[in-house]
């Protein structure tokens, strides 16, 4: 094994770092300033999609109500972001084609 082939393993190492595992780690820190800025009366969105206000929170869960006293409890992970008031009216805001009659 030459030292052409050596440089070519260091390259390939250190393209397949800059290209999975930076990004994997900063993906990995914005999560956890999302679920460490869970509060109550925030406005989140799940995994699914899914908006809804944070009732109470807990170590590892999360309880969100998704409609006037319909309160569901999920696991702290599944929330991804939480919304600021632009993004608020935003997904408020009724897209193309609903409340059109046809």
């Amino acid at each position: 094994m030459g030292p052409q082939d050596v440089l070519f393993f260091a390259v390939v190492a250190l393209i397949g770092y800059f290209l999975i595992v930076r990004p994997q780690r900063a993906r990995s820190r914005q999560l956890q300033t999302v679920r460490e800025s869970l509060a109550v009366g925030s406005r989140v969105m799940t995994t699914a999609g899914l908006y809804a206000t944070v009732t109470a929170v807990d170590e590892t869960t999360v309880d969100l109500e998704i409609a006037d006293g319909v309160r569901v409890t999920f696991a702290s992970a599944a929330v991804v972001r939480v919304l600021s008031a632009a993004d608020d009216t935003e997904s408020a805001a009724p897209t193309q084609g609903e409340g059109s009659a046809t």
